[in-house]
């Protein structure tokens, strides 16, 4: 039973019974007359249903892409993960199909899409089109089109592509507010799940706002029910009203009904950039952050509960120009408070490169305001995890020299390096490694062993303190250190 008739048989049970329990009450009165207003409220809702399916199914196409990919041959796969396979399949299945297996070179992948634009232009995802070399698009009536990229956002996970249609107009949906999404209110998705073309699924909207999906970096998705699955990718959210309020994206394979949509809003903003100039261009601070978990708050000395920390600052970026620096806890952006790492990503792209945005941070537990002049994002703001906190202290380091960077692949002159880290102790509970530089210890700046041995030393018994280090390829992050409650 598909999900759309299971929810109907729902609403039928419920109407009825709310009809017996009526026609129990009044059953002299004539009551009974109730039931056909039952029926055509199903009907109604039935008709709705059918009428964005009609209306806006001959927008949705299907997206198929011929791409490159890397022959599979023995050795492809790195040594450990090699292992894991053989180690998991069996040597059999290792062999015959991992070993053996003629190389692919060319594979071909189909998806949705949604025209949006009688001239020709269709909204996808960016995972859709991905290291495409040829795009071809299906209409609904089956007329075929070669398709060119106009240009991809893989950080919100959009795409958009063209076709030329030539004299005949193509039927462009209607996009929608997401903004004004309430939990609750029915979904409708359409799009070709398994090849199985123009399949309309209906749900509800389980939830807004949804982050950290681990789709996209900019992240801001809508949760349905309706069902979508693989195939569906870059087709249609509506409401029913038929006008398009998300782009599906992505889904849980491990669950059930929990499937996701970009919000139409943010789309439009990010397919308006791509058709006038090819790209994105978003707002940047210049600089690493991390979300400000409570053992940060407290290695820092604050009772904030929300925030986000300042990891690193990028040379002559924007955030260095504007006074701000490593430590710094930002609180709020325009006025308005920051929550977390999600948060002031968006609000930071959001804004025009060139204008002026006044923060304030914390700052040695003291708010400061700062104005920093945005500029214009050359690559994905790094966002690092802090480490988990454990007991124990047990490290050994010793003064970063030249042939010590050249050994651990380091870029920086200044701090400690870790060169021995004791099982079991706080160093290595906090996450530190071998390999790792530390810049600073409790809000102390390290250059140099004596340095390091003063900020040790001052350290009280118990207390968890923020550190600084830097890892060859990982960028600078904290973690925090709890200092063991017996010397």
């Amino acid at each position: 039973m598909t999900a759309m008739r299971k929810r109907l048989v729902i609403a039928g049970t419920l109407l009825a019974a709310l009809w017996l329990a009526s026609s129990s009450a009044t059953a002299q009165s004539g009551s009974a007359s109730r039931a056909p207003e039952g029926k055509a409220m199903l009907h109604a809702l039935e008709d709705a249903f059918g009428s964005v399916a009609d209306r806006v199914t001959p927008s949705v196409v299907n997206v198929s892409v011929k791409s490159k990919r890397a022959p599979a041959v023995e050795g492809s796969m790195p040594p450990e993960g090699e292992q894991r396979f053989r180690e998991f399949f069996g040597p059999e299945f290792y062999e015959r199909f991992f070993k053996r297996r003629a190389p692919r070179e060319e594979s071909r992948a189909a998806g949705s899409g949604v025209i949006v634009d009688a001239r020709g232009y269709i909204l996808t995802n960016a995972h859709v089109v991905e290291g495409a070399v040829d795009i071809e698009v299906r209409l609904s009536d089956d007329r075929k089109f070669s398709a060119t990229l106009v240009g991809s956002d893989p950080k919100t996970d959009l795409a958009v592509v063209k076709i030329d249609p030539g004299p005949s107009a193509l039927p462009p949906a209607v996009l929608g507010d997401s903004d004004k999404l309430r939990i609750g209110q029915w979904a409708i998705a359409i799009g070709n799940p398994f090849g199985l073309d123009r399949t309309v699924t209906v749900g509800i909207i389980s939830g807004t706002g949804r982050t950290r999906v681990g789709v996209a970096t900019y992240e801001a998705f809508i949760q349905t029910d309706a069902s979508i699955n693989p195939g569906n990718s870059g087709g249609p959210l509506l409401n029913l009203d038929g006008r398009v309020i998300g782009i599906n994206t992505a889904i849980v394979s491990s669950g059930q009904g929990i499937g996701f949509a970009i919000p139409i809003n943010m789309a439009r903003e990010v397919m308006n950039q791509l058709i006038a100039k090819g790209r994105v261009v978003r707002g940047w601070l210049g600089i690493a952050i991390q979300d400000l978990t409570d053992e940060l708050a407290a290695g820092f000395g604050v009772s904030a509960k929300s925030g986000v920390l300042v990891a690193d600052v990028l040379k002559d970026g924007p955030a260095e120009a504007g006074g701000m620096k490593a430590g710094d806890i930002i609180v709020e952006l325009g006025g308005a408070p920051i929550k977390e790492v999600t948060d002031l990503q968006k609000r930071v792209a959001a804004i025009v490169p060139g204008r002026a945005a006044v923060l304030t941070v914390l700052r040695d537990r003291k708010p400061t305001k700062l104005t920093v002049k945005i500029g214009e994002q050359p690559g994905e703001e790094t966002v690092l995890a802090a480490g988990p906190k454990g007991e124990g202290l047990g490290l050994t380091v010793e003064a970063l020299s030249e042939e010590m960077a050249r050994t651990y692949g380091l870029r920086g002159r200044s701090g400690v390096v870790v060169t021995e880290v004791k099982p079991g102790s706080a160093a290595e509970a906090a996450g530190l490694k071998e390999g790792d530089v530390i810049l600073e210890v409790n809000r102390r700046r390290i250059d140099s062993l004596d340095e390091f041995k003063q900020a040790v030393a001052a350290l009280k018994p118990g207390e968890s303190v923020p550190v600084q280090v830097e890892r060859s390829g990982a960028g600078r992050e904290y973690i925090v250190l709890k200092v063991p409650d017996k010397p």
